[in-house]
């Protein structure tokens, strides 16, 4: 009896931890790509003739933040049913 409410409350607990992480993951990549978007448009204002390949570096440095996200969403949604 005393066996299943422990573990009934460590998976619970597993569930708050992994949403949690994926909580400040999704936070953490908008803040970041928040940033580079900034820093963009802040290059692009000194060097207007330079603002394609600042776009195109921008856009690739998005989307690598992105691919970390997703990493971390799929590692504590693991943890969660695991």
């Amino acid at each position: 009896m005393l066996a299943n409410v422990v573990l009934l409350a460590v998976e619970g607990l597993a569930m708050l931890s992994a949403g949690i992480g994926a909580g400040i993951v999704a936070l953490a990549a908008g803040l970041g790509i928040g940033k580079i978007g900034q820093a963009a448009m802040e290059a692009i204002a000194r060097q207007p003739e330079a603002g394609g390949k600042i776009q195109t570096a921008m856009i690739i440095a998005a989307a690598l933040i992105e691919s970390v996200a997703l990493f971390g969403t799929i590692v504590c949604l693991i943890i969660a049913t695991s």
